[in-house]
């Protein structure tokens, strides 16, 4: 019980810090786990083996959680298995606050919408609404999850992007040219909760 009264006021907190404009713990968390997976991808694939068997067709029974209904099974994690096991590390990633206002905002913007979508409701695309925090360069990149409110399973949603066949979330984690990372995340109508990831080369917030 002690455990739960705290979880709820670790929630409650992060919900007030988000909706004050500021990067919560669970949004630097993700960026922090995204990095790790980078630098060290074996030692992931070792994680996600431990999780293997928990797999009953395409229903996927992790301990302490409710079972997931996946689209392709026990075939796209070990496909991302294999992916881990044989990348080669790439450089960390870096949380950029500017990026993390980004990802927030969109987020607020298409949770309360139950959309998915990476095209703002006013019709702007990421590039757009960077111009309108700051100043960007080289590569950006979005990535959008939802369901998942911890950091680690955010994380390997994206390495297994189970159900997008060409696995466009794994490459933008992946991709070495992205340098820095802000995470936001917001109630989502019918998926609880949607995490969005803002990635860039570089990014200056300069409003």
């Amino acid at each position: 019980m002690r455990f739960a009264a705290l979880l709820l006021v670790a929630m409650v907190l992060q919900a007030q810090e988000s909706a004050m404009g500021k990067a919560t713990a669970f949004d630097r968390a993700v960026v922090q786990e995204m990095s790790d997976v980078r630098v060290r991808p074996k030692d992931y694939a070792k994680y996600l083996r431990q999780l293997r068997d928990c797999f009953e067709g395409t229903l996927w029974k992790r301990p302490g959680r409710i079972p997931l209904r996946t689209e392709e099974g026990l075939a796209a994690y070990d496909e991302a298995i294999a992916f881990l096991e044989s990348v080669s590390p790439v450089g960390p990633l870096r949380f950029n606050d500017g990026l993390a206002r980004a990802a927030r905002l969109h987020a607020q913007d298409i949770g309360p919408r139950g959309t998915l979508e990476h095209v703002g409701s006013d019709g702007s695309r990421l590039s757009q609404r960077l111009n309108r925090l700051g100043t960007w360069h080289g590569l950006i990149a979005e990535n959008i999850g939802t369901l998942e409110q911890d950091p680690r399973q955010v994380v390997i949603q994206l390495i297994v992007d189970d159900g997008v066949p060409e696995r466009g979330h794994r490459h933008n984690l992946f991709n070495p040219d992205l340098h820095q990372a802000g995470v936001g995340s917001a109630p989502h109508r019918d998926y609880k909760v949607v995490t969005v990831i803002d990635y860039a080369d570089g990014f200056v917030l300069g409003h």
